[in-house]
């Protein structure tokens, strides 16, 4: 890998902000910020702690990811994921800094039956989604060297997330009812920030011309929320403490303030033409997630 300078992380206290620490170690200088250092929503102080720290490379991996609760929280998901980003593009475009920052599957209306590509008309069926895409659209429009990757089902061996939720549930529950009509891609934090890595260091490394862009970036393969539950099951062993009864169940029967895409399985081949980067599949990702599991737990 390529030595880098000064790095900054975005929401360091996150799924994929803690990944990224890990990914980027190695950098001349890191400076990863989380809510306890700079308030996203507070421009003036947003714009000076990228000021301050003159990055090199920008990793924004902070958001506003509670998706129902966005509905009626609007100030402030938009705050976050759309004003947020068009600051940290405006300044990373004054620095010549390259800006990573990463987006949603939800962008998405799901009627699509096969995998969205990069070029597909955007439609956001909730306010979560409508944010995000209004953060890209900001980002787009300050110019500058940035990527935007959007992913998707994110989830990891930190913060909250479904893998976590569902081995916790598996110590309190004998039945879980598990929605079976919703198709996506769970992603892994891990496997987020390998490839961020790889792709910062296929950057610097001038192979590529106008590479500035929107790339989708998630685990190869697709599965509903019910088949990403009984994977979780089937694999962590000692992780549970017992196996529940998992029952599918349709969308309509199990209600959210924010409705979400049938279909949000996305296609990575253009990230795979453009850097080389193949991203695995997700069950394989589910057990590197479910191994460091087991080791914190040692």
């Amino acid at each position: 890998m390529r030595r880098l300078g000064r790095v900054l992380i975005l929401g360091a206290n996150g799924q994929v902000g803690r990944e990224l620490q890990r990914s980027f170690a190695d950098a001349r200088e890191l400076i990863a910020l989380d809510r306890h250092h700079v308030d996203l929503a507070n421009t003036e102080q947003l714009r000076a702690a990228v000021r301050h720290a003159a990055p090199e490379i920008i990793l924004n991996a902070a958001a506003y990811t509670a998706v129902d609760r966005a509905e009626s929280d609007r100030d402030a998901a938009f705050a976050i994921n759309a004003h947020a980003p068009r600051i940290l593009a405006h300044e990373a475009a004054r620095l010549d800094a390259v800006f990573v920052h990463y987006s949603t599957d939800y962008v998405f209306d799901g009627s699509k039956s096969s995998p969205w590509l990069e070029s597909d008309p955007t439609g956001p069926l909730n306010f979560y989604g409508a944010s995000k895409l209004a953060g890209e659209q900001a980002i787009a429009g300050a110019g500058g060297r940035y990527l935007i990757l959007r992913t998707s089902w994110v989830y990891g061996p930190h913060g909250k997330n479904f893998l976590l939720t569902m081995l916790r549930l598996a110590g309190d529950r004998d039945r879980l009812t598990i929605v079976d009509d919703q198709t996506g891609a769970p992603t892994t934090s891990i496997a987020i920030a390998d490839a961020t890595r790889t792709l910062i260091d296929e950057i610097l490394s001038g192979a590529h011309q106008d590479w500035s862009g929107i790339y989708h970036l998630t685990c190869a393969g697709a599965t509903t929320w019910y088949g990403f539950a009984q994977e979780i099951f089937a694999r962590a062993g000692s992780l549970l403490p017992k196996t529940p009864q998992v029952v599918p169940i349709e969308s309509k029967d199990f209600p959210t303030p924010a409705k979400r895409p049938r279909n949000s399985v996305v296609s990575n081949q253009k990230l795979e033409s453009r850097f080389g980067v193949r991203m695995p599949a997700w069950e394989e990702a589910l057990d590197a997630a479910l191994a460091q599991l087991r080791l914190s737990s040692q």
